[in-house]
């Protein structure tokens, strides 16, 4: 235990919330009883860590019931002084006064442990506060699902849900009207949301950061969909997205120190598409509806181990580590390597193929060639009028 011979643990939240940050609080609080420690959580992030301090007593009392709320009874922040890293390796160091100020809270309230659920940005903030010597332990948070070092994180499920349903209800009304309906989620640099809601919710075209792809190639798409007696199509786009002749669509630049924020790119392929084919279109961005709500199932399981595991590593003394899942079980990694590389969707994996294989388009090659063209699987369909590319 620590060497001031109390037993109590803190708990913090980072970055934007998701559902799912209020099931690994109870997981770490129960857990951390049932071992005789307190708990204390801090307001608002890392923020809650400096002057002016700010917590709060965590106990089964003030923590019931927490498991189906969405977001974060602590509160959480994306700005403020602790800004560990803008983009994918734009690292930054935070100030040593700050640092100083961590170590000083963490000794006064004698914390034999700090736990930091965050994502890759925050994860980088508490791999500086470990080598600074703090004892801290990290949970991954991300509704991407882009921590390479983690199979899966949670919220991302309760993602997925949300964007499926919204797919359920544009098929009705995009069938109705003969209408193409693009969806625009969440993805900065990955695609897993874009990919696996547009496999569950019957999507026909999904665009995602990691694979290029063209306007041709989508309008030939809703083409052949049309030829084949289908008058509607659904089109997925994560945010990250790149326009075919490169960048990202931008909502807002923000000041220095902080990311760029995304959005917009929806809109653009929507119209795009009208102004190509003279189909009616439409757009609709999910937006914060998908870190909203309660937590699936499988959100809720997977975050309440996650806290549980968490105070097994600060009793083990495995400081500088993040509980990890990789399926069917639980491990740690150094939070340093857990940082290393965000995951990407593999253009070549198998989610990918198997999307293809469907009939579902990237935007990467014509409507009707084969996934499997590089295997020598040809597609027997000698319609040549499929094959037209549309004109700019």
């Amino acid at each position: 235990m620590s060497q001031h011979g109390t037993h109590r643990i803190g708990i913090l939240t980072c970055g934007g919330d998701c559902p799912g940050l209020n099931a690994v609080i109870r997981g770490v609080v129960k857990s951390a009883t049932q071992l005789g420690f307190d708990c204390v959580g801090f307001l608002r992030g890392y923020e809650g860590l400096v002057d002016p301090v700010n917590y709060v007593p965590l106990n089964s009392k003030n923590t019931r019931g927490i498991l189906t709320q969405g977001g974060t009874i602590l509160g959480s922040t994306n700005k403020g002084r602790f800004a560990g890293k803008i983009g994918v390796d734009n690292k930054l160091a935070i100030e040593t006064e700050l640092l100083e100020s961590v170590r000083t809270t963490v000794d006064q309230l004698a914390l034999t442990g700090l736990v930091c659920i965050g994502g890759d940005g925050s994860l980088t903030v508490a791999q500086q506060f470990h080598e600074f010597g703090i004892p801290v332990v990290g949970v991954p948070k991300t509704i991407d699902n882009d921590l390479s070092a983690t199979a899966y994180t949670f919220g991302f499920n309760s993602a997925v849900a949300c964007a499926t349903d919204a797919l359920d209800r544009l098929h009705t009304t995009a069938a109705s009207h003969g209408r193409v309906m693009v969806l625009e989620v969440m993805g900065r640099h990955a695609g897993w949301i874009a990919l696996h809601a547009g496999i569950a919710g019957g999507g026909d075209v999904i665009l995602i950061p990691e694979i290029p792809w063209t306007f041709e190639n989508i309008c030939q798409k809703i083409l052949e969909r049309d030829r084949t007696g289908r008058s509607f199509t659904l089109v997925v786009v994560a945010e990250g997205a790149e326009l075919p002749e490169g960048g990202c669509v931008v909502h807002e630049r923000r000041e220095e120190m902080r990311q760029v924020r995304l959005g917009g790119i929806g809109h653009v392929v929507a119209q795009e598409i009208e102004n190509r084919l003279q189909r009616e279109t439409r757009c609709v961005v999910l937006g914060h509806l998908q870190r909203g709500g309660p937590p699936t199932t499988f959100d809720r399981v997977l975050a309440t181990q996650f806290g549980a595991h968490a105070v097994r590593l600060i009793v083990e003394g495995k400081f500088g580590h993040m509980i990890r899942y990789q399926p069917p079980e639980f491990s740690s990694v150094p939070i340093s390597e857990a940082i290393h590389q965000l995951s990407a969707v593999d253009p070549r994996g198998s989610t990918v193929l198997a999307a293809k294989a469907l009939g579902i388009s990237f935007g990467d090659c014509p409507a009707k060639e084969s996934p499997f063209a590089a295997a020598g699987i040809p597609y027997s369909d000698s319609d040549a009028e499929m094959q037209e590319v549309v004109a700019v």
